[in-house]
């Protein structure tokens, strides 16, 4: 599950900006005066509110689809084939968004931005039947502190952290390859320790480096019809960063059932 996750966020990397430029995310830090800084709060606002919503939707369909624990809809998607399909539809989703955000209507963004992250929660309901209740909240708090402040630090800081990116993102690829390789090869639960080790590590940097990115783009977007789709964007890029965290912490810290 947490592989499908983290080949969605490479991804995410670059996606392009409808008025012929190069990517949005350029890496530049942009100088905010007083004219901006009110519209960039609300840009910035609403990134937030999206991701958040977007995360607890998925919490709720989570547990949800894995009431009745053994009987319940996630246990009987365990070891089917049909999981393999549950877990990589959210790739698409992904695809859709990055490769057709500049002929998609903002309206048919969102849209699929929801559709995303039910989906994942369908996808995530496992962990429910994993790992214990407990393990999962403190891992979820966790996350959510260590986001914030890394959050915090990617927009206050006034370190241009474009530099990290093509390291974080090779970090990415890295994992991704290590976490196949460990699946379907080694099978070995000290690789797994470090993978996860490593995956907080990568995702804790690229949280920072994410709010930088999406700060800075508000002073491309904004007045333009661009700018709500943006918002998404910045949003799914927000989300699978926490969610990537939130799946690595809990592998490391889980007590599983």
């Amino acid at each position: 599950m947490v592989a499908g996750v983290t080949m969605e966020k490479h991804y995410m990397a670059n996606w392009s900006d409808p008025r012929g430029q190069t990517t949005v995310f350029t890496g530049t830090t942009v100088p905010v005066d007083s004219a901006t800084d009110a519209g960039l709060r609300s840009y910035m606002l609403k990134v937030y509110n999206y991701m958040a919503s977007a995360v607890l939707l998925t919490g709720i369909v989570a547990m949800l689809f894995s009431q009745g624990g053994a009987s319940s809809p996630a246990a009987q998607l365990m070891g089917s084939p049909l999981m393999w399909v549950v877990a990589l539809a959210p790739l698409g989703f992904i695809l859709v968004l990055s490769f057709g955000i500049n002929r998609l209507s903002t309206g048919a963004a969102q849209a699929i931005f929801w559709t995303f992250a039910v989906v994942m929660g369908l996808s995530m309901s496992t962990i429910f039947l994993r790992f214990t209740g407990a393990s999962i909240a403190e891992a979820f708090f966790a996350t959510t502190a260590a986001f914030a402040g890394l959050s915090l630090f990617g927009y206050t800081t006034k370190r241009n952290l474009s530099g990290f990116g093509t390291f974080l993102i090779m970090g990415v690829i890295g994992i991704l390859i290590a976490m196949l390789l460990n699946a379907f090869v080694f099978q070995s639960g000290a690789m797994g320790l470090v993978i996860s080790i490593l995956g907080v590590l990568v995702f804790a940097g690229l949280t920072a480096y994410d709010t930088q990115m999406i700060k800075n783009t508000y002073c491309q977007v904004a007045g333009t019809e661009f700018m709500g789709k943006a918002v998404i964007m910045g949003a799914l890029s927000l989300y699978l960063d926490f969610v990537n965290m939130f799946q690595f912490l809990l592998s490391i810290i889980g007590n599983r059932e």
